[in-house]
């Protein structure tokens, strides 16, 4: 199956990641959003990059992959944070960040070129309940390079 890299609205990547997402909800928004098709011009990924969320990362020079979701086709994940590196990086932003929960292997940030640069402990819940967020899970926290 042949792929092709596409911008996509946040509303349409909103409504990907409803349906495919395993465990988070969509994001509230976006600095841009990727996604790749397949040659019957069906999306099968998206990737969402916004701003940091964790306030310490948030310097202006630094994105995040707030989210992406695939339907299982093959290679889709690593296609699309490798390609919001590059279009980061075009946007002349100097990081990008991304987190996997524990029970995640991150291959495919690995074959993106991806690093791990921290380990977080699970979270307790003291936050607002608006905000979603992975409690009782630890998490590594990612960076291209």
């Amino acid at each position: 199956m042949g792929l092709t890299l596409v911008p996509v609205p946040l509303a349409e990547a909103k409504a990907f990641i409803e349906v495919w997402h395993r465990h988070l909800k969509p994001p509230r928004g976006h600095k841009f959003s990727l996604g790749l098709i397949g040659d019957e011009g069906v999306l099968v990924a998206v990737a969402v990059v916004g701003r940091p969320v964790a306030r310490g990362l948030d310097d202006g020079r630094t994105l995040e992959v707030t989210r992406l979701a695939s339907d299982g086709s093959r290679n889709t994940c690593s296609m699309l944070y490798a390609a919001s590196w590059r279009a980061a990086r075009a946007l002349a932003y100097r990081r990008l960040v991304t987190y996997t929960r524990a029970d995640e292997s991150g291959a495919s940030l690995r074959a993106a070129g991806w690093r791990p640069v921290a380990e977080l402990p699970a979270r307790e819940d003291g936050h607002p309940p608006r905000r979603t967020r992975a409690e009782g899970v630890s998490r590594t926290r990612w960076e291209a390079s």
